[in-house]
């Protein structure tokens, strides 16, 4: 009975230290110089089991100071349970309009299976030459974060591991979910991430590692 409850506690708390619900999933600096939507952009994949509210939620670049971070924009402010979302660097009052762009340059039509979101604000731009996002609740806790060297125009920073700080993968065709852009400009997955684990995964193998371990020193004292 001890053996089973150890097993039970070790998987609590190896997967509340393996999984993080919300990931940073992708990131395109260059946007904002592409000739056709012409704006920064940044995925957020909630690979929990359950709904993120993110009212209230805003985002920093590098200078990762809560204090000067600005606000997810109105359109959307529930990021489902497994759901990728693009956020755009746009106001409100251009956001439609940005979505349709980018669409078309993405996806060849305007289409609803991908969910944007929008940022805006002095200072936040992402910089080609390399820079970082990181995404705080409403109360400033740092939820995400990834930073980024110089970006390769036409191709996205591919961030489908949930990688925290440092990434520097560059999207490929076919590799997590990513695709040649209908325009032929840029190579991403926007919206359509694929690789990112999800929960049941990580909680087995948190069974498969803590059951190893347990067997191995219940076998020692037997």
């Amino acid at each position: 009975m001890r053996f089973f409850l150890a097993l039970f506690l070790a998987l609590l708390v190896s997967e509340g230290s393996l999984r993080a619900d919300l990931v940073i999933s992708e990131v395109y600096s260059a946007g904002s110089s592409n000739g056709t939507y012409n704006v920064d952009w940044f995925e957020l994949t909630n690979r929990g089991s359950t709904s993120i509210d993110i009212t209230g939620w805003r985002m920093d670049d590098n200078s990762a100071n809560f204090g000067v971070a600005v606000p997810f924009g109105p359109e959307l402010t529930i990021i489902g349970a497994g759901q990728s979302v693009v956020f755009m660097e746009t106001s409100s009052a251009n956001f439609a309009n940005r979505v349709t762009l980018f669409n078309q340059a993405w996806f060849g039509a305007d289409t609803s299976s991908v969910a944007f979101g929008s940022y805006n604000g002095s200072g936040v731009g992402l910089g080609t030459g390399g820079d970082a996002v990181n995404i705080y609740d409403s109360l400033g806790n740092l939820r995400a974060n990834v930073t980024f060297g110089a970006a390769t125009t036409g191709f996205t920073f591919d961030n489908a591991a949930g990688l925290t700080g440092a990434i520097s993968q560059l999207s490929q065709i076919g590799v997590n979910g990513a695709f040649q852009s209908f325009n032929g400009a840029e190579v991403g997955s926007p919206g359509l991430i694929s690789a990112v684990p999800e929960p049941t995964s990580v909680a087995l193998a948190c069974i498969g590692l803590s059951g190893i371990a347990l067997l191995k020193r219940r076998n020692r004292k037997a």
